[in-house]
């Protein structure tokens, strides 16, 4: 099993969401975060100057089997890409073991 984590925009949120759903991960939880990007400068707007460096996120976690890993990470990356600096992140990290706590079991057959 892998836990896929990505953090993305906040405004691709819902368009990452139905394309996790049209291919089959039903389930993951998600939570608004705020991090520090590598964009220095800060933007102008009706003449008054902002820093863009705090910048809001959500960040989703989602454990799937091995076999849906790729398919997974390709359809965050389809839904959630705009081409520009600060798209978001991808990591995956190898889970030991799964259990289902209202019956006690074990395994890949717990996400399901």
């Amino acid at each position: 099993m892998k836990k896929v984590e990505a953090i993305i925009r906040k405004s691709m949120f819902s368009k990452v969401k139905k394309a996790l759903h049209e291919v089959g991960v039903n389930f993951f939880s998600y939570w608004d975060v705020t991090g520090l990007g590598n964009e220095k400068e800060g933007h102008v707007y009706r003449g008054v100057s902002y820093s863009t460096s705090d910048i809001q996120r959500r960040y989703l976690s989602i454990v799937v089997n091995d076999d849906f890993e790729d398919i997974t990470i390709k359809t965050i990356i389809e839904a959630a890409s705009t081409g520009d600096v600060g798209d978001g992140k991808i990591f995956v990290s190898n889970i030991e073991e799964c259990y289902r706590i209202r019956t006690g079991d074990k395994g890949g057959q717990t996400l399901k």
